[in-house]
């Protein structure tokens, strides 16, 4: 049977993520626009059965629900192969080998696809009250804490957030930034300490860790997906279990008291040090709320500075 394109057709988070980052180069936009021609070619090779497109899906992603040729069910996932993540992801997931986090049925790097086991997509860690959610996500996230590989490809935290703050530092100068300078200053100086000051402690990290990248599975009640892996102290993966649920934190009364609440458990149930918790947490968020503005978010970007201003 044949499959349109019209089904196969990129969810609107993902068209206007990568229509409007300006981290996006040519060959992300020129992949979105192959992106249902793509997806039928991967299909076809595969023998798989397209059920639907997840939405509203990743931000730099498509996730397609399909049946294999034996009639079990899976998720294709296909990434720009430019950007390189589906490599990285593939590596952490084959590391993990299922433990804590989804697991791979095949993969081609050089396509950006990916075929996952299916987990029940709709249902995350969001869906429980907020302290079960806590719990349940801290659980996870310790079974994926794991020595690094000998030779592995992730990048260290250092690495990484090296290259994120010379781009926040450019953007600091940018006129609409201005009212954030003194929190861009004094989110660059955490980094920088923490930096130098790092534990001896190196582990595969998922580097997206919230909630929403934790979904219900079968052979697992929770299991982890989408990790962007480094390799570094976890006290960085725990940042965005930190702001989880921005909204509900931020209109609740004693919004500070409370993130800085989160940090002191979280900090506590996991053994990490509660100063570099925040620090990180600091610097994740400002980062990402100034790049929301940058590529015109202005609402969430706005939301995870006053976040950051709470710490």
């Amino acid at each position: 049977m044949a499959i349109s394109n019209d089904r196969l057709a990129p969810p609107e988070r993902l068209v206007r993520t990568l229509g409007s980052d300006p981290a996006a180069g040519e060959a992300e936009r020129r992949w979105l626009d192959e992106l249902p021609e793509r997806a039928r070619t991967v299909l076809a090779r595969r023998q798989l059965t397209p059920e639907r497109v997840q939405v509203p899906g990743g931000r730099t992603s498509m996730v397609i629900l399909v049946r294999q040729a034996d009639g079990t069910p899976a998720a294709l996932k296909l990434s720009p192969p430019s950007s390189g993540t589906t490599a990285l992801e593939h590596a952490a997931l084959a590391h993990w080998d299922g433990l804590g986090a989804v697991r791979v049925l095949d993969a081609d790097p050089e396509e950006g696809a990916l075929l996952l086991e299916r987990l029940h997509a709709d249902v995350s860690l969001r869906s429980l009250a907020e302290p079960k959610a806590q719990l349940e996500a801290a659980a996870t996230l310790q079974r994926l804490w794991v020595p690094a590989p000998a030779g592995a490809p992730f990048p260290s935290v250092a690495d990484h957030t090296g290259a994120t703050a010379a781009v926040l530092r450019e953007r600091r100068e940018a006129p609409w930034a201005a009212d954030a300078r003194a929190l861009v200053d004094e989110a660059l100086e955490a980094r920088d300490a923490l930096v130098a000051g790092r534990p001896d402690e190196t582990v595969l990290l998922h580097g997206e860790y919230h909630q929403g990248t934790v979904l219900s599975g079968d052979r697992m009640p929770w299991l982890a997906i989408a990790p962007r892996p480094l390799a570094g102290e976890r006290a960085y993966d725990l940042a965005w279990l930190v702001r989880d649920r921005l909204d509900t934190l931020l209109a609740a009364p004693g919004a500070g008291a409370a993130a800085r609440r989160r940090v002191a458990k979280l900090a506590e149930s996991l053994e990490v040090d509660a100063d570099r918790l925040r620090g990180w947490t600091l610097f994740r968020a400002t980062e990402a709320g100034v790049r929301e503005l940058a590529a015109g978010a202005r609402r969430q970007g706005e939301l995870l500075l006053e976040f950051a201003g709470l710490l």
